[in-house]
């Protein structure tokens, strides 16, 4: 999400500071909007836990999720997967990047679920999600419907521009957009 900072050639380079800045925001937005979305799965998906009071060890999962795949989706929005869509309408950019964040985040479900399984002592194939494979097709049309307001927002922001956007989200409407 990089609120229209594209730099023209010739223009002066962001500082370390700003650009540590940036990157932080990012996070924090990753973060913020992952650890809503797992903590949403997590409360969905042990309801009978919750009922027995085990619901600060579940969220502490999502928490921990939501920090390690919100590194991996800023990795992968550094990367910019999705630059080779940029001339296409940007419905192509934003179902592409749902889609991929969706295959990221179920093989480091798998990974998850594997490690987990190490440290118990039990084989791999033992500690995959108790619904099966169609449990994991669930999970993973649920995430992918889930990210696809992220990523919209994301790309419209970019076509637009953050103040376009920010006058957009919190002006009035009867106030001048920027720009126009």
């Amino acid at each position: 999400m990089t609120h229209g900072h594209a730099h023209a050639a010739g223009a002066a380079k962001p500082s370390l500071r700003t650009r540590l800045i940036g990157s932080f925001r990012l996070f924090f937005i990753l973060f913020i909007y992952l650890w809503i979305l797992l903590g949403l799965f997590v409360l969905n998906q042990n309801f009978g836990r919750l009922m027995e009071g085990e619901t600060f060890a579940l969220q502490g999962f999502a928490l921990v999720n939501a920090l390690v795949l919100g590194k991996v989706m800023m990795l992968a929005e550094h990367l910019d997967f999705a630059r080779w869509l940029r001339t296409r309408p940007a419905i192509f950019a934003i179902l592409f990047e749902a889609l991929f964040c969706t295959a990221l985040f179920i093989a480091f479900h798998f990974l998850e679920h594997w490690v987990i399984g190490l440290f118990r002592g039990h084989p791999a194939v033992e500690e995959r999600a108790s619904a099966g494979p169609m449990g994991v097709v669930i999970v993973a049309v649920v995430l992918f419907v889930s990210l696809i307001p992220f990523f919209a927002f994301k790309n419209v922001t970019r076509i637009i521009g953050w103040p376009r956007m920010r006058h957009i989200l919190f002006a009035r409407p009867d106030q001048p957009i920027p720009g126009a």
